[in-house]
């Protein structure tokens, strides 16, 4: 019994964490984050050393959610350009939502601007993934240098995300028809 209320205890940390660090940024205090999930300060401790391994963690435990979000699926499958465009698209798509905030591991790392923080590093390696993501199907798509087109997509990415998710900018075919010049210009079949 006493593991399962400690899986529940952690679960509605973790998820008041992904919660309110998207929605209001990483500087929300202990104190809210304990009282949006229901839980004591104590609680939290047992289960964390501090607020930083709680946002890490939310980080970590959210990639795999936003990466499916984000990429096409088996039933999916497309050319490698297809591929690529499919992610802009959806983020297009998902950038309507009115609880869009932009990319949370993008926002995380603006935010603490310490690349040592245990959740920079966590935000990193999802940044990261992506752009191997992109790079993989650069080459598999004929791209003349893959390595550049992956930074380039990346650059778009980020920056669609952050204009959209300060409602800056509404992304409504923008990133779309800016990554089809970029693949053609890199001679993506």
């Amino acid at each position: 019994m006493a593991t399962t209320d400690k899986a529940s205890t952690r679960d509605r940390l973790l998820d008041a964490a992904s919660e309110l660090f998207y929605r209001d940024g990483v500087s929300i205090g202990v104190e809210a984050l304990c009282r949006t999930a229901g839980v004591s300060k104590r609680s939290m401790y047992q289960l964390f050393a501090g607020k930083d391994e709680v946002l890490a963690a939310s980080l970590e435990r959210r990639a795999p959610g936003y990466a499916a979000q984000l990429t096409p699926g088996p039933q999916d499958a497309g050319t490698p350009r297809e591929r690529i465009l499919y992610v802009f698209r959806q983020v297009e798509r998902l950038s309507v939502e009115p609880e869009y905030q932009g990319c949370p591991y993008l926002a995380a790392l603006v935010e603490l601007k310490d690349p040592e923080h245990p959740a920079s590093v966590v935000a990193r390696e999802a940044k990261l993934h992506l752009l191997n993501a992109f790079r993989a199907q650069a080459e598999l798509g004929g791209a003349a240098d893959p390595d550049l087109l992956a930074r380039q997509l990346m650059l778009v990415f980020d920056g669609a995300s952050a204009r959209a998710g300060a409602r800056i900018e509404t992304l409504d075919g923008l990133t779309t028809a800016t990554v089809t010049t970029l693949l053609d210009a890199a001679g993506m079949r």
